[in-house]
């Protein structure tokens, strides 16, 4: 692929992007919002690329994920966080919060996404998250597109203004890209001028590794019923560049023999699927064929075990 999967930031030429003193608007965006709610489809439009796996059900997103948008004079580093919720029944559910709290507060402008005509206890939990930091924040109401009636829109941006001051207020659809480029304007003004933080090319921080388990992760939750997700777990055990073809050896961690029993399916034909899936998604991420082995183990309650999450790279970074 064109752009930079790396680990870390690369050195950034000096005044490439930006003007003769080497400044561009660049800063990080948080995007915050209670579960499934489209703040992984957001980041994906906004960076005009799939980066982030999606799902129509909450919680897809696990892990923090920056998705680097550079133009010509500015670089936006989008920070996709894991839907802040009430359920803390967990060690995994604790992690998502305590992942996405802790990221607000380190960033330059918050995207506060909600979805149209709706406001719930989660939302209300995200918005405290965000006021308690004081850092600036737009509110950007989702899904605006399944709203005939744009009329009714009116009231509720009234009301969400009274919950906090907020810089803008602005509808869109981040499935339909409707007003994503206006929003794209208003994160660029509301950036601070300094040197541009990564390199032109560089689209992430996150290694081909990290998105090789998304990408079969994403195939699971979107195969299987609404609690079986919430169980599983992929982890990569091998990851070898042969010649310009990606081997990869992938584990899917469940906590239950029936739960393992169920991902494989007959004759191994759900499994094969699922990995099929991913394998195709790997190769247009990573523009390379890929040879992808996986297999199905069990460890116990891994999800409400703090010890067991930290072994499976769920940590902070």
């Amino acid at each position: 692929m064109s752009d930079t999967l790396s680990t870390s930031p690369e050195p950034v030429p000096d005044r490439e992007p930006g003007d003769e003193s080497g400044t561009v608007r660049c800063g990080f965006v948080a995007i915050v919002g209670r579960p499934n709610v489209g703040k992984s489809t957001l980041l994906n439009r906004l960076l005009g690329q799939k980066l982030a796996i999606t799902s129509d059900k909450a919680q897809t997103t696990r892990h923090a994920i920056l998705g680097i948008r550079t133009q010509e004079r500015s670089q936006a580093i989008y920070v996709d966080t894991p839907g802040i919720h009430e359920r803390g029944h967990n060690a995994l559910n604790r992690y998502l919060n305590r992942t996405a709290h802790s990221l607000i507060a380190d960033v330059d402008l918050v995207l506060f996404l909600v979805e149209a005509l709706r406001f719930a206890a989660e939302d209300a939990k995200a918005l405290r998250a965000i006021a308690t930091t004081g850092v600036s924040a737009i509110a950007v109401i989702n899904k605006s597109d399944r709203i005939r009636d744009k009329s009714r829109l009116l009231p509720y941006l009234r009301e969400l203004s009274t919950r906090h001051t907020f810089r803008e207020l602005i509808p869109i659809s981040a499935a339909t890209g409707d007003q994503v480029d206006r929003l794209d304007g208003l994160v660029l003004e509301a950036l601070p001028e300094r040197a541009a933080l990564f390199a032109a090319d560089q689209l992430t921080d996150r290694s081909e590794r990290f998105f090789a388990a998304e990408l079969l992760r994403e195939q699971l939750i979107r195969r299987y019923g609404d609690e079986l997700p919430y169980r599983t777990t992929v982890e990569i055990e091998r990851f070898e560049d042969q010649g310009g073809c990606y081997r990869i050896g992938a584990l899917v961690w469940v906590e239950r023999p029936g739960q393992k029993a169920i991902i494989i399916g007959h004759r191994g034909e759900a499994l094969k699927t699922a990995a099929r899936q991913a394998r195709l998604g790997m190769q247009t991420l990573f523009d390379c064929p890929v040879h992808l082995d996986v297999w199905v183990k069990v460890k116990k309650s891994w999800s409400g075990n703090e010890a067991a999450l930290a072994s499976l790279g769920y940590t902070s970074r």
